[in-house]
């Protein structure tokens, strides 16, 4: 009896210190906003930042993190002249920089790597370059890990960390309706409407149903679900056929969504290099979100029309350089996007194929797959 209390009593601690561990996820999204309000102010990338952050808190999990609100390593050094405690790393007892939050951690590792010599050429690199920052910090003595690059890299492909350095930047892709004066830049996301159309935080409004705008150089109006395309083609004195042919449909009858109808043939390319994708989004409502004929986005992802995307990866919308202009994706090639803790064996098994097979048509040369990667299914 004695034995089974005890078992019960450590099995009851186990599970207690399981439940309260921060998962990668979780700790991104609690410190992405401190990290893109740093790189702001400092240059840090980002994505940089949370890598570093996730790797060495073991994402907020570690004892020095619980002791000291270090989320970066950092050690006292000479000149450093705040709160500080000793923990076992290389050595035992070794002094850390202590801070009163989180906050205060981030803006001193920013600071650490801004203000040090050693640091110096990372910042005349491209802030979208977390390779370079990544070798560059291993580079300046950052860490002793040898592959700690490979970590960081590894983090910010995973997780797309690399869109918060976007954001940062204000790079994050969107319509650049503000040039055809329908987006009103002091709208909040909150103030969404039935009578308006939410584009990439940006509320698109639709109160003149009747006025033609303009997207990456393609007319087009805003037209309310249930509405007609005869109705369309009539009103604005273009053929039916056409019509549909411009907005890649292939049946006639009611609009299903709230939808932008062009009025013209989409372009081939995109304003901006990439898309990034929001919950519950088809391929086809980005093409008519970006003004993009469908088959062309759908080539420069080799992806197919039924696809089901992940949200937060990115969609190119320009060409490769090693496709050429005109190519359709072979509709025989099925394309899976991977999901968020996928492996190949689950993907392996979900399509009736073998790993082995996976691994060949992807030229795969291990089982690690990144969140969004394309993977080919079925040749």
């Amino acid at each position: 009896m004695y034995k089974l209390i005890i078992a019960i009593l450590f099995s009851t601690l186990c599970f207690s210190a399981t439940a309260q561990r921060v998962s990668i996820e979780a700790y991104i999204v609690q410190f992405k906003d401190i990290a893109i309000n740093e790189m702001k102010r400092s240059g840090v990338p980002a994505s940089i930042t949370l890598a570093q952050g996730i790797l060495e808190s073991e994402n907020g999990n570690s004892d020095l993190v619980k002791k000291s609100n270090n989320h970066f390593g950092i050690k006292c050094k000479s000149n450093w002249s705040g709160e500080s405690v000793t923990h076992d790393d290389d050595a035992n007892g070794e002094c850390f920089r202590a801070y009163n939050n989180a906050d205060e951690s981030y803006r001193d590792h920013s600071d650490f790597l801004k203000n040090n010599q050693r640091y110096g050429s990372l910042f005349s690199l491209n802030p979208e370059d977390y390779q370079g920052w990544a070798k560059g910090l291993k580079k300046a003595g950052y860490a002793t890990n040898p592959r700690y690059p490979d970590l960081l890299i590894k983090y910010v492909e995973q997780y797309n960390l690399q869109q918060y350095s976007l954001a940062a930047l204000n790079k994050l892709p969107d319509m650049d309706m503000a040039k055809s004066g329908d987006v009103k830049d002091d709208v909040p996301v909150a103030a969404a409407t039935e009578n308006s159309i939410l584009v990439n935080d940006n509320v698109v409004l639709a109160a003149e149903p009747d006025k033609i705008i303009s997207i990456n150089n393609s007319k087009c109006v805003f037209v309310k679900k249930g509405t007609s395309l005869l109705a369309v083609a009539n009103k604005y004195n273009i053929n039916l056929n056409k019509l549909m042919e411009f907005n890649d449909l292939d049946e006639e009858g009611l609009l299903t969504n709230d939808q932008f109808v062009y009025l013209q043939k989409k372009s081939k390319t995109g304003e901006k290099e990439f898309y990034l994708v929001q919950a519950g989004e088809t391929v086809y409502d980005i093409a008519q979100k970006t003004a993009i004929q469908l088959k062309y986005l759908l080539t420069y992802n080799n992806l197919n029309a039924a696809v089901k995307l992940v949200a937060n990866i990115k969609l190119f919308l320009q060409p490769d350089i090693k496709l050429v202009a005109g190519d359709v994706p072979d509709k025989k090639t099925k394309v899976h996007l991977v999901a968020p803790k996928e492996g190949l064996y689950s993907i392996a098994k979900v399509y009736n194929v073998t790993i082995l097979q996976l691994k060949e048509w992807n030229k795969l040369e291990s089982n690690d797959l990144k969140i969004g990667q394309q993977i080919i299914v079925s040749k």
